[in-house]
């Protein structure tokens, strides 16, 4: 059996309702845990993207995105390893502003992690930052040290490295295999007579 490591899936679905609630449903199933999970729109009007951080083999993660791409109003499921990707997580950090005042030391720390000021208060300062996980983990723990206030991270953002992308993919199926005209019924013009016993 695979060994487990960290995925993420990539979904493009049509933006309708319970499709969250469906998506989740079969990790649920699976006992599979989300680890992160952040949605927005994608380059292409209505239609939406998910973007799922698990932590399981690759065979489960294949079937896994099979089943997913079997739900109605999902277009395509992709999933990549760490590798294969651009990914970025959003952290948010609330400091006492004396501490920044006082330290020099917490003042360099968030020019090292490129960490940029939100807002300045007499009491705290809170700052953004963006990166890997083990950096934002590593400041959260320098900060800590310093009277961190509170801290909250953002779900995964992703974009894969060798993807022409969805868009591309999309057109490039509807060129390949144009929809089928729509072939009217025999029977819908004879009403309820088709099905009287």
């Amino acid at each position: 059996m695979d060994s487990k490591q960290e995925y993420t899936i990539t979904l493009y679905t049509e933006n309708s309702i319970g499709i969250l609630g469906r998506v989740a449903g079969i990790f649920t199933r699976r006992k599979i845990n989300i680890e992160s999970l952040s949605t927005s729109p994608s380059e292409i009007e209505n239609v939406h993207r998910f973007t799922i951080v698990i932590e399981e083999s690759e065979e489960v993660v294949r079937k896994l995105c099979m089943q997913i791409e079997k739900q109605i109003d999902v277009l395509k499921a992709y999933f990549n390893n760490n590798d294969e990707l651009i990914w970025q997580e959003q952290a948010l950090y609330k400091v006492p502003t004396n501490i920044i005042a006082e330290k020099a030391y917490v003042e360099r720390l968030l020019r090292q992690y490129g960490a940029n000021t939100v807002v300045i208060r007499n009491d705290y300062t809170v700052f953004e930052t963006a990166g890997h996980r083990e950096e934002i983990d590593n400041l959260t723990q320098e900060l800590t040290k310093y009277g961190l206030i509170e801290f909250v991270r953002g779900a995964r953002i992703a974009i894969i490295k060798a993807s022409a992308g969805f868009h591309e993919k999309l057109l490039q199926f509807e060129k390949d295999e144009p929809s089928k005209e729509v072939i009217e019924n025999e029977f819908l013009n004879e009403g309820t007579s088709v099905f009287t016993m």
